[in-house]
């Protein structure tokens, strides 16, 4: 096979020089060019794999090529060099759509590193195109848009900040940007922010040494050395503490993290994906969150739409989850009835994407045939259903704020009933020595509804 190139765009001969001898040491054939106009031409002639620019030429800017590239050979990636603390520029050339960027002085294990990972790109990106229309259910614009942003998205660089409700599907799109980029063989290493008590919080992200506070009786590597050649998902950041919040952004900056008691940074190699349901411009503006970190983490945003804004998509979507749900069961017969697709367009989905599949997985073990009917679908009593014109809303009028005091009252009354339902789970599966088709028979319920209750409660083992 013939050797991959790259084009190499800087007006420092020293520069040129010195990064001629590192690619050619990994095997690669370079090309060199000291302007703008140059580097256009040689990269018509050449078509190169790879393309390094700095940011200033002495006939326009880096960002120019990056721009043309994309518009001409967009599945060149393109790589900026930038000047030290040069963050604005930095985030300037990925908002046009480069690959990564690099900075003055250039560590060479690093430009290593951002070589190899960019090299590894298909320039077929049809195979892309295919994987992510796979996994993303739906033909509805909004999810059309959605697909082409994540395609663009898998084959770059840049920190991603994933925004929308609450079981919309976030991680679905974080992890399809990881499975489909560059480092998809490396992990993809998810953490909800929210669930990591404030005084663990630097342990967990950066690691620890032994010794270094009460309990620390080993050395533990932190989420960011865990996901080292990989993607880190930051889920519900909006969450992070103040203090944390500095640190995070010092690590992004300087792409090393300090354990809690070591005496030294460590380099770590990490893709940044992020995702809140909150508004995180409305938490910088309210003090909460700060804008400099936003700022670094923000640098493309993605809206995911709700359930509700894509409902066109819900017949498919909805036999889509069946059918995947009942194959894990190993049943491939089971259908969704139209009585049951009407009777879920009714429905409001605040819980989105995630309520659906939580529904249809309770139909189903509720179910004793093989078609889930309307009368198999239990819909959320302390959600509404969707509005009619007429209807006041939810945050005005009497009714709205009677439905939402109910709503409140209703988590603490389902709490109880499962608690009740638990007991006498554990009580029929005692009689029964915890054999569970006896335990079934006993309470005059189907075994796969006893197992589904099981796994909702808890008591699976």
């Amino acid at each position: 096979m013939p050797s991959q190139s790259v084009l190499i765009v800087d007006d420092e001969p020293d520069i040129r020089e010195l990064l001629d001898i590192t690619l050619t040491r990994m095997g690669l054939d370079t090309h060199s060019a000291a302007t703008l106009g140059e580097a256009k031409q040689m990269v018509v002639e050449a078509q190169p794999d790879l393309c390094l620019t700095d940011m200033k030429l002495p006939d326009g800017n880096g960002i120019s090529l990056v721009e043309y590239i994309q518009e001409e050979y967009s599945h060149i990636p393109v790589a900026m060099i930038t000047a030290h603390g040069s963050v604005e520029t930095a985030i300037s050339a990925l908002k046009a759509g480069a690959f990564d960027f690099i900075s003055k002085p250039i560590a060479l294990d690093n430009l290593r590193k951002l070589v190899s990972t960019a090299l590894q790109l298909d320039g077929d990106t049809s195979k892309l195109v295919n994987a992510v229309d796979h996994d993303l259910i739906g033909s509805t614009p909004a999810i059309q848009a959605l697909r082409k942003q994540i395609t663009k998205l898998a084959r770059s660089q840049a920190p991603v900040h994933i925004s929308g409700e609450s079981g919309s599907g976030k991680e679905v799109v974080a992890r399809l940007i990881h499975n489909n980029g560059p480092r998809a063989a490396g992990s993809f290493v998810a953490v909800n922010c929210g669930a990591i008590p404030p005084d663990l919080m630097e342990s967990e992200l950066f690691g620890h040494m032994k010794g270094s506070f009460t309990g620390a009786t080993q050395d533990k590597i932190g989420l960011f050395q865990a996901a080292a050649g990989g993607t880190l998902f930051l889920d519900e950041v909006a969450d992070l503490p103040l203090d944390m919040q500095v640190k995070l952004l010092r690590a992004i900056q300087e792409k090393s993290v300090r354990p809690v008691g070591a005496n030294e940074e460590q380099a770590t190699d990490v893709r940044l994906l992020s995702a809140t349901h909150k508004n995180l411009a409305a938490e910088v503006e309210a003090g909460r969150f700060r804008n400099d970190l936003y700022y670094r983490i923000n640098v493309i945003e993605v809206q995911v739409p709700s359930l509700r804004e894509r409902i066109d998509d819900l017949d498919e979507l909805a036999k889509a989850v069946l059918q995947r749900i009942a194959a894990e069961e190993g049943n491939d017969r089971v259908t969704l009835d139209d009585s049951a697709v009407v009777a879920l367009r009714k429905y409001h989905f605040p819980g989105n994407v995630r309520e659906l599949e939580n529904m249809l997985e309770r139909a189903l073990a509720m179910s004793d045939g093989e078609t889930i009917t309307a009368d198999d679908l239990q819909f959320s009593s302390n959600a509404p259903r969707a509005p009619a014109p007429e209807e006041p809303s939810p945050s005005t009028g009497t009714v709205g704020n009677n439905r939402w005091a109910a709503q409140d009252a209703y988590g603490d009354l389902e709490a109880y009933l499962d608690d009740i339902e638990r007991q006498i789970l554990s009580t029929a599966l005692e009689e029964s020595r915890w054999n569970k088709t006896a335990t079934a028979k006993l309470l005059g319920i189907s075994f796969r509804s006893l197992r589904y209750r099981l796994k909702k409660l808890g008591l699976e083992e």
